[in-house]
């Protein structure tokens, strides 16, 4: 290229350096030209997906067309991997989440993206709480109505309680087997296809406890169909006032919360990105927006790209450690 350069006479040779400098700049400028694809690495129907098509809605009016795709498997990494290959230009999204871009790292062996350099940050959409929830029958029967009660049943009843998750290496996976070291106890994990069949799981008795994000357990919890009796966060949730967290119960050292947010394919050029981020902050400031994710348990969280971008390494740090000291495998 330079010596194509080297031959080109001297206004000419401005003109290209210049075209090339701008040519960012440009294509934010023109962005976006068409319509953008966001992909959901999760099936249909959940709080995710629900987020996403809701979001696609609202940055319509400074993006145009969004087309919402879901691209479930492999805990998250079938969906990831398609935006983390794509062409980097701002056109596909993906609604990344903890488990994907913090978890999963740890948990496989090999994964077909980079969980840093294969995405670039856009925003941080929401931080929602795990919580500890309990079959009603199976605390009713036992008297259990905190974690020292949960705690003391398990100690007198080695590997006889059983608890459920959305799979292997899931947060609500990783909750559970921190709950047994940090407390010294045995229970038994039951791993399911996905948080839906998990909690069907456990309204029917078949397993006596979960782990489950507040987005997903808030309308079990505000039925009185299960009993929440602690928050995963360092802080207690506004949505939970009365609900203690881990911490607060005697579990030193707890702090597991669920967030998810926005991304785009690795090498994006800043300026899209950041009209990227102008757009999905604009959007999370709607009403409706917060509204929903008030119904989910969390407050709306927009960042800069660079804000999410250090939670998102934070995190990835973080959970190398829990994921080591938890013992917890992918078979």
């Amino acid at each position: 290229m330079l010596s194509v350069f080297k031959s080109l006479p001297g206004v000419a040779l401005a003109a290209c350096l210049t075209m090339a400098m701008a040519s960012p700049v440009a294509a934010a400028d023109d962005f976006p030209s068409k319509p953008l694809t966001f992909i959901v690495p999760y099936a249909p129907g959940g709080p995710l997906d629900g987020m996403a098509r809701l979001l696609a809605e609202k940055v319509q009016p400074d993006l145009g067309t969004v087309i919402v795709e879901n691209r479930p498997g492999a805990g998250g990494n079938i969906g990831a991997s398609i935006a983390a290959k794509a062409k980097p230009d701002g056109y596909t999204l993906v609604m990344g989440a903890v488990a994907i871009n913090a978890i999963n790292p740890w948990l496989y062996e090999k994964l077909p993206f980079d969980p840093v350099k294969s995405f670039e940050p856009v925003t941080l959409v929401a931080s929602v709480p795990n919580v500890l929830i309990l079959n009603n029958e199976f605390a009713k029967v036992n008297n259990i109505k905190s974690v020292p009660d949960l705690v003391a049943y398990a100690k007198a009843h080695p590997e006889q309680l059983n608890f459920a998750s959305g799979g292997n290496g899931s947060a609500g996976h990783l909750a559970g087997e921190l709950l047994n070291v940090r407390s010294d106890i045995k229970t038994v994990h039951v791993p399911y296809a996905g948080a839906s069949p998990a909690k069907l799981a456990l309204l029917a008795g078949q397993v006596n406890f979960m782990f489950d994000n507040l987005a997903s357990a808030a309308p079990l919890i505000s039925d009185g169909k299960v009993k929440a009796i602690a928050v995963t966060t360092v802080e207690r949730s506004s949505a939970l006032p009365a609900v203690p967290t881990m911490q607060q119960e005697g579990i030193a050292d707890f702090d597991l919360g669920t967030w998810f947010g926005v991304f785009t394919t690795g090498g994006t050029p800043k300026a899209v990105v950041d009209k990227l981020n102008a757009a999905y902050v604009k959007a999370l400031q709607d009403p409706a927006v917060r509204k929903n994710l008030l119904t989910m348990g969390s407050d709306a969280k927009p960042t800069t790209s660079e804000q999410f971008s250090e939670l998102v390494k934070h995190d990835l740090a973080k959970y190398k450690e829990i994921v080591k000291v938890s013992g917890a495998k992918l078979f």
